[in-house]
């Protein structure tokens, strides 16, 4: 690797171990085995290096997810078995992940501070949402964007949602089979329109 993904590497062991406000430009380097210059020379600033790292662990862990679901998906079963066996996987990885959950809560509550951090999540946002309506519905954008968009919105929702309760209190947070049982319920009384 060059000093470039060092630092990159560096920075992602960095935020699962300290959080975003708890790592340093010298945790970086040291994790990275680099100079601090280094850092200036390819990302301008220590913020700019973990911006980028945040967003890199995030499609890593996007992309894992949705390995671990297209391997779940060609065993086969009912909707509401996969539906089921999906969010057993999804929140198994909460525990795997907690940092990095803890980290994106943690910068949301500043992003009206920083602005250049909102333009950021905005842009990661739209292409989460996409994939995650690629990943549970199959959907493909360019056939109906505003349906992907939707769908994608109603899965980070519960994605988002999920994760905060896990964060709070993992015993009380419900499990895959009661998400299935709550959405049995409300699309039971919405019906078809």
């Amino acid at each position: 690797m060059g000093n470039r993904e060092d630092l990159l590497a560096g920075a992602k062991r960095c935020l699962m171990e300290k959080g975003y406000s708890g790592t340093t430009a010298r945790d970086i380097a040291a994790a990275a085995g680099t100079s601090l210059a280094a850092i200036g020379y390819h990302f301008r600033s220590t913020k700019a290096l973990l911006d980028a790292a945040l967003i890199e662990a995030m499609e890593e862990w996007g992309k894992e997810i949705e390995q671990t679901l297209a391997a779940d998906a060609s065993l086969g079963g009912s909707p509401a078995q996969r539906f089921e066996a999906t969010w057993t996987r999804i929140i198994e990885s909460f525990a795997a992940m907690r940092p990095l959950w803890a980290i994106q809560f943690e910068l949301i509550a500043q992003m009206d501070r920083q602005p250049e951090l909102r333009e950021a999540f905005a842009a990661a946002n739209r292409q989460a949402k996409l994939g995650l309506a690629a990943i549970f519905e199959h959907l493909d954008p360019a056939a109906d964007e505003r349906k992907a968009m939707a769908v994608g919105a109603f899965y980070q929702a519960l994605l988002g949602g999920m994760a905060s309760q896990w964060l709070v209190d993992p015993e009380q947070a419900p499990s895959a089979r009661d998400l299935l049982e709550a959405l049995r319920t409300i699309s039971g009384r919405l019906g078809t329109e």
